[in-house]
């Protein structure tokens, strides 16, 4: 309402002047009088004021009242049985509350009508109880907006009201429908252990500070937002008892130990989320949002709290401790997020584009060795563990969590198998490199096995660095091929006699053939010749043929060594490249 206009109901009209002020005090007639209650003469306000009994109903829309006027109003209206204020319906609509407003345990049997008040003070409506409809919409609550323990037994509506200070509605009961629309929220907004019976309305809501709903209970609300919080906005320890859907711009959403006991679906903007040992009893979805959330009037969603050079997507801090059967994460930053001691992890489902941290890019020297790790996803409890071991080269970042190998080589494993059941199978082959490093390094297991796993990671990354496996099967044929020159192949090729004895009468002659030894190289032994001949056994070996080549005693286990061991590399390599293309 402009200022300039006249209100809907008749008003005092005190202190109205043509020129400043033509409207004047905007305060309601009191009953039998032409003025407000604030502007009615003493004795006059005395004789009203005893003719109030607890349950009344009373109307003082637009007035403004003192703190000590607020008081001997409510002092008139108090039961003496119970000691607190108890009104009917209770018009105080565009009122300004000058100092405090004490409605602390007052009973309000009847609509209660606040709607575009100010209040100026802090407004004391703790353990009060609303058995009517309550209406605060458009309300100012300059001080802080105090309603914990309070009861709506109706609806409760706080649609474009402006919280300057804390509001606090902890254990707070709302019985109907609750309506936040559009309100904003400059301090920090308590709703810890309040209840939720019918739906919740937080569209459009701005929370500036922090937003606490830890412990809360949502039994029948079906849309939450969408909302907008500049700093954390806590669910944690709340329960949501229908389907729901959450719709947040928010800068750090906690739900630590929230339960959902039907299915929901939270979609996120800007946001870090930490939902460790929530309780997912139905298919919960939780999704990044790429554009700007659209209002039911069609309006894209304010994100004035959220400069442009923020990071709109969304990271996931921890699943500690969560049954992942039922949650599905679609275009979520993984990096730093915590997954050991998550349940059911290989049930998991990833859709869209999930990203995980990865290996410390390019070339490290730990003392004077030369490392480079080959880039794959890692998760962040790897990171963790590595950066606190001695000696660990730069590039692995230190964080809270304390899992080591013996812990991580499961985690690793379960993500393989969801990436498997994906049919992620490049996804999967990285997961799979992490659980066979976790087993490598972890303390339980015997140094036999320990070995063999070094082995297969020094000779191809267990089966999934062709690159490697290549340069091995490089280094073994040239390996061969010098010490078959040097040692393997014959001097000279072996030549082959006939003997026979032709007996004196005539008659059959019978020859034995024999052929003389290989005889070990001497003189010049690296020839284009003797390179040719070693070339040829070396790569008959790797297809695993024989090369018919005369060869040494010594050639000839060469040659039995090379084909088992470069077969095998040329296996291990064709295993690598397989795991990276399949699909």
């Amino acid at each position: 309402m402009s200022t300039s206009e006249p209100p809907t109901w008749p008003h005092c009209a005190h202190g109205a002047d043509p020129v400043a002020d033509p409207v004047g005090c905007r305060g309601i007639h009191v009953p039998g009088y032409t003025e407000c209650l604030a502007h009615l003469a003493g004795a006059d306000r005395d004789v009203y004021l005893a003719g109030l009994t607890p349950g009344a109903s009373i109307d003082h829309r637009g007035t403004t009242f003192t703190e000590s006027l607020l008081n001997a109003l409510l002092n008139a209206l108090r039961d003496s049985a119970t000691g607190h204020p108890r009104l009917g319906a209770a018009g105080f609509g565009s009122v300004t509350f000058e100092g405090e407003a004490g409605f602390d345990s007052a009973t309000f049997e009847g609509a209660a009508g606040f709607g575009s008040a100010t209040f100026e003070g802090d407004a004391w409506f703790g353990s009060a109880t609303f058995e009517g409809d309550a209406w605060f919409g458009s309300a100012t609550f300059k001080g802080d907006a105090r309603f914990r323990s309070a009861t709506f037994e109706g609806e409760a509506g706080f649609d474009s009201a402006t919280f300057k200070g804390d509001a606090r509605f902890g254990s707070a009961t709302f019985e109907g429908d609750a309506g936040f629309g559009s309100a904003t929220f400059e301090g920090d907004a308590w709703f810890d252990s309040a209840t939720f019976k019918g739906d919740a309305g937080f569209g459009s809501v701005t929370f500036e500070g922090d937003a606490w709903f830890g412990s809360a209970t949502f039994v029948e609300s079906d849309q939450f937002g969408p909302l907008v919080c500049a700093g954390r906005l806590v669910l944690s320890g709340a329960m949501f008892g229908s389907p729901v859907t959450l719709s947040f711009v928010v800068c750090r959403l906690e739900c630590r130990r929230t339960r959902w006991s039907s299915t929901a679906e939270i979609r996120l903007r800007y946001a870090t989320v930490d939902f460790a040992h929530a309780v997912f009893e139905y298919p919960l979805t939780i999704a990044a949002e790429p554009d700007p959330f659209v209002l039911i009037d069609g309006r894209p969603l304010a994100e004035d709290l959220f400069p442009s050079a923020y990071d709109p997507g969304v990271r996931v801090a921890s699943l500690r401790g969560v049954d992942a059967a039922h949650l599905v994460l679609a275009d979520l930053d993984l990096w730093e997020c915590l997954f050991t001691g998550t349940v059911h992890l290989d049930q998991l489902r990833l859709e869209g584009a999930c990203t995980f941290n990865t290996a410390p890019p390019a070339v490290h020297w730990r003392r004077w060795l030369p490392v480079r790790f080959t880039e794959r996803r890692v998760l962040a409890e790897e990171h963790h563990w590595r950066a606190s071991q001695p000696g660990a080269v730069q590039g692995w970042a230190l964080g809270t969590g304390r899992a080591g190998p013996l812990q991580l080589a499961p985690v690793y494993r379960a993500l393989r198998k969801a990436f498997e059941d994906g049919k992620h199978e490049p996804g999967a082959a990285d997961f799979y490199y992490g659980e066979m490093e976790m087993r490598r390094h972890a303390d339980d297991i015997p140094r036999s096995e320990r070995g063999l796993l070094t082995a297969y990671w020094a000779l191809s990354g267990y089966g999934l660095r062709a690159s490697r496996a290549l340069a091995w099967l490089g280094v073994a044929i040239l390996l061969t091929i010098v010490l078959l020159m040097a040692f393997g192949l014959a001097q000279d090729t072996p030549k082959q006699t006939a003997t026979g004895t032709v007996p004196a009468g005539g008659g059959k002659v019978t020859f034995e053939i024999g052929k003389d030894d290989p005889q070990n190289p001497t003189g010049n032994r690296f020839t284009g010749k003797r390179f040719e001949k070693a070339l040829n056994v070396t790569l008959n070996s790797v297809v695993f043929r024989a090369s018919g080549q005369d060869l040494t005693t010594a050639g000839t286990y060469i040659e039995m060594t090379s084909r088992f061991t470069e077969p095998v590399l040329l296996g291990l390599a064709v295993l690598a490249i397989r795991n990276r293309v399949k699909r």
